[in-house]
C-alpha cells in the first residue's frame, strides 16, 4: 500500500511540475497546480499524518525507531522508521516544494523574467526545494538592485 501511495504522489507531483515549467501559466493552469496539485498532497499530508502518528496504521516500524514524535530527534527517527513515515514525509517535501515553484514561477511572471531563466531554478526547487528558493531570492534580488540603480 505504502509503495503505491509513495509512488502517485511522486508521478501527480511530477505532473503538476511539469506543467508548471512547460504550460502557459493562465489562470486555470495555476488554480489547477494550486488546488489539485499542492491543496490535494496537502490533504493526504494531513489525512496519513493523523493516521500514522495516532498509530491507527502502519505498526510496521523499523526496530529501533523509537517512539514516534516531533520534540526530540529520537522521536522524529521514530516517525520516518516506517514506510508510513516515510511517504508522509515525502508527500510533505512534494507539496512544499511545488507550492515553492508556484510562488517562484508567479512572481518570476509578474517581474518579466523570462521562461528560459525560470526553467534552471523550477528545476532545482523540484530536485532540492529551498536551493532552488534561495537562488531565485538571489536572482530577484539582483534584478532589484540593478534596477533601482537605473532609477537613482
Amino acid at each position: 500500500m505504502w509503495d503505491s501511495l509513495f509512488g502517485l504522489a511522486n508521478l501527480w507531483a511530477m505532473a503538476c511540475w511539469a506543467a508548471l515549467i512547460v504550460l502557459p501559466r493562465g489562470p486555470f493552469v495555476q488554480s489547477a497546480i494550486f488546488y489539485a496539485g499542492i491543496g490535494l498532497l496537502s490533504l493526504a499530508y494531513a489525512v496519513l499524518l493523523v493516521l500514522v502518528t495516532g498509530g491507527f496504521v502502519d505498526s510496521g516500524a523499523v526496530e529501533g525507531g523509537g517512539s514516534a514524535s516531533f520534540t526530540s530527534i529520537e522521536g522524529v527517527r521514530g516517525i520516518f522508521m516506517s514506510d508510513g513515515g516515510v511517504t508522509v514525509g515525502w508527500i510533505h517535501y512534494l507539496a512544499l516544494d511545488l507550492f515553492a515553484g508556484l510562488w517562484i514561477a508567479k512572481d518570476a511572471d509578474q517581474k518579466s523574467f523570462s521562461r528560459w531563466l525560470q526553467a534552471p531554478v523550477l528545476l532545482l526547487t523540484f530536485m532540492a526545494g529551498p536551493a532552488g528558493l534561495v537562488l531565485w531570492f538571489i536572482i530577484r534580488e539582483g534584478r532589484a538592485r540593478k534596477g533601482a540603480r537605473w532609477k537613482a
